[in-house]
C-alpha cells in the first residue's frame, strides 16, 4: 500500500492580539500582572488614550500567554481552506472519499518567541507526521512535514494553520492521523490525534 502520495502544508497568520481588560477580574482571581494591565489599560482609555490602552493590554496578554503550556487548541477537520484566524468551516465527519484531501484547522497557543533585534520578534515550529491504522500501527511517516518561520513586530497570539494530506492509493478502512508540532524557539512539543475513514 502506497498510503501518502502528495503532502501539502499551509500556514497563514493574522497579525492580531485578544484583549485582557478585565479578564482577571471576571474569574475572580487576586491581582496578578493581567489584572494590574487591565488597570493601567483602563486608565489610559478613560483619559482618552485609547491606543495606549490596547498596547499596555496587548503586551500583557502576550507576556501571559507566553507561560502557558504549547497546546493545540482547536483541531479540526474542515471543508475547505480557511481564510483567517476562527475563519473555517468544520467538516461534517470524518469519511472521506477516495482521492478526497484532508484538510485540518489547527490552532496554537503556548508558541515561543525570541527578540532577535530591531523590535522584531521570531517564532519557529515544524510538523511531523504518522499515519497509523486503527491498531496503532504506523503505516507511513514524514519528519518536518513542514517547517516555518515568522518574523514581525508583535509576538503574534492567534497563530492557525492548515494542513493538506492526499491518501490516494491508500486501501479503504479506518484510520489515525498522528501531528506533532515541534515548537522550535521553546523547545516544546505538542501533539493531536485524528480518526478517520477512507471509503470504498
Amino acid at each position: 500500500m502506497n498510503p501518502i502520495r502528495t503532502r501539502s502544508f499551509g500556514m497563514q497568520m493574522q497579525r492580531a492580539v485578544c484583549l485582557a481588560v478585565g479578564l482577571a477580574a471576571a474569574a475572580g482571581v487576586e491581582a496578578g500582572p493581567l489584572a494590574d494591565a487591565a488597570a493601567i489599560a483602563e486608565q489610559k482609555s478613560a483619559s482618552g488614550d485609547a491606543l495606549g490602552a490596547y498596547e499596555a493590554a496587548a503586551q500583557a496578554f502576550a507576556a501571559f500567554a507566553a507561560t502557558l503550556p504549547f497546546s493545540v487548541k482547536t483541531a479540526v477537520f474542515v471543508s475547505d481552506k480557511p481564510k483567517a484566524f476562527g475563519a473555517y468551516t468544520p467538516r461534517d465527519g470524518s469519511a472521506f472519499s477516495p482521492g478526497e484531501p484532508l484538510v485540518t484547522y489547527v490552532e496554537l497557543i503556548g508558541l515561543s518567541w525570541k527578540d532577535i533585534g530591531e523590535g522584531k520578534q521570531q517564532s519557529n515550529f515544524s510538523v511531523d507526521l504518522e499515519l497509523k491504522d486503527k491498531a496503532g500501527e504506523i503505516l507511513a511517516a514524514q519528519k518536518e512535514f513542514g517547517n516555518f518561520t515568522f518574523t514581525g513586530f508583535v509576538a503574534n497570539q492567534e497563530i492557525y494553520t492548515h494542513l493538506t494530506l492526499d491518501v490516494t492509493g491508500a486501501d479503504p478502512g479506518d484510520y489515525v492521523l498522528h501531528y506533532t508540532i515541534n515548537d522550535n524557539v521553546g523547545q516544546k512539543v505538542t501533539a493531536f490525534e485524528q480518526p478517520f475513514t477512507l471509503l470504498k
